[in-house]
């Protein structure tokens, strides 16, 4: 009896030290939870800054990344970083309607497109090739901030960090919420090949509002890749989704009017992106922080991501280099997410006016103050400019709901 008591007694100390060391052998300075745009951004500009020189990092994805399951596009001034994996850049961009047809980019401004494959393959295999940086095919489940480090759980495995960087949507916290009003960006895309020449090269179509609008706000967003081939997607900022044939019947349509009675679809795409002034940096605490479409950082009143999320990118390195780090004041407030807050409430009110709205702007005020706009880059004069071009009572109506929420 009292060989088997201290046996026993054995056996649940080695168990414990054994769960004690699985746990506790590695303390990472970061973990990343997903391998997407916003966390290749931070650990490449990481990269940039020799700031992984002595870092230990541990990045959880449950995904390879070896295909191209998305692509980026944004505007910019002439040359840029990111230029030797742009697939196709444009010299110009229209904003089309049955009666206008408004060019959107200077003469400087350059529209961009990259394909998330070849941002993969750039990134990934440096990340690989550092002996400091371990690779977890899992998925993270969930996380908590004791203050001094960061526990992070997966279905199998508990992990310790300093800090811990979460790019995963946390989308069920928007839904389950009234506040902050939630309109998508959804859309199906075809990469098309034609048999006849029906697109023109050098032109995108950045929001062609000539289709049936069904009381939403839709619109074609064309990218051509030369006469015979293109990417077109059918676009609707709206709350709610449609079923994939409503896409794709007004994509084929789209096409046949424009002349390509034979044509193949080469592959497609599709994606629903979080169009909210929801203030997701509040789920930031002092050593997490919550980043890409997780953290805010998509443009609430267009979908864009990439160039906001370079931006912050930037930010957050620049953060981890300073004394004292503490996320939760990661986020700067500023007046653009204010006109996102009004945007997005008129649109998910009055989801009709979409095309009123951006005729508005678009035929009243020139498009690089507005692109500039979309940058936050605008001066106050510039965006009074474009706030009167916009339908006056919906916003008007939107203004005063807001300054009721505030004070209630």
């Amino acid at each position: 009896m009292f060989f088997v008591f201290w046996l026993n007694k054995f056996i649940q100390f080695f168990l414990q030290f054994v769960i004690f060391v699985k746990i506790f052998k590695v303390k990472y300075h970061y973990i990343f939870s997903g391998l997407g745009l916003s966390s290749l951004l931070v650990l490449h500009e990481m990269m940039q800054n020799n700031f992984l020189v002595g870092k230990s990092i541990l990045i959880i994805e449950p995904e390879t990344k070896d295909t191209n399951d998305r692509t980026w596009c944004f505007w910019e001034k002439g040359k840029g970083n990111w230029d030797p994996l742009v697939r196709k850049q444009w010299e110009s961009a229209f904003f089309l309607t049955e009666n206008h047809k408004k060019e959107c980019l200077s003469e400087e401004l350059r529209y961009k497109m990259l394909e998330s494959q070849s941002f993969y393959s750039k990134i990934i295999p440096v990340l690989k090739d550092n002996k400091n940086i371990v690779f977890v095919k899992d998925k993270v489940c969930s996380f908590r901030d004791n203050g001094a480090e960061v526990f992070v759980n997966t279905p199998s495995q508990t992990f310790v960090s300093e800090y811990f960087f979460n790019a995963v949507s946390v989308i069920d916290a928007v839904t389950s919420q009234t506040k902050y009003p939630l309109l998508k960006q959804h859309f199906i895309g075809w990469f098309v090949k034609t048999k006849a020449p029906v697109f023109s090269p050098d032109s995108v179509h950045f929001m062609d509002f000539s289709v049936s609008q069904n009381e939403n706000t839709r619109f074609m967003y064309v990218l051509p890749f030369s006469a015979t081939e293109a990417l077109v997607e059918y676009t609707l900022f709206s709350p709610n989704e449609l079923k994939d044939n409503e896409y794709e019947k007004e994509i084929k349509n789209y096409i046949l009017n424009k002349g390509a009675l034979d044509f193949e679809v080469i592959a497609k795409e599709r994606g629903v992106i979080p169009m909210t002034a929801y203030p997701f940096w509040k789920n930031n605490t002092q050593r997490i922080l919550h980043i890409g479409t997780a953290g805010g950082w998509t443009k609430a009143s267009t979908g864009y991501t990439f160039k906001n999320a370079t931006k912050q990118a930037k930010r957050l390195v620049n953060t981890l280099q300073q004394d004292t780090v503490d996320f939760r004041n990661f986020k700067k407030s500023n007046r653009f997410l204010f006109y996102d807050t009004l945007f997005v409430s008129v649109l998910y009110q009055n989801n009709e006016l979409g095309k009123e709205i951006f005729s508005e702007m678009f035929t009243k005020v020139a498009p690089d103050k507005i692109l500039r706009f979309l940058d936050e880059e605008s001066t106050f004069m510039e965006e009074l400019e474009i706030i009167w071009a916009c339908p006056k009572i919906p916003f008007l109506k939107a203004l005063v709901k807001y300054f009721f929420f505030e004070v209630n």
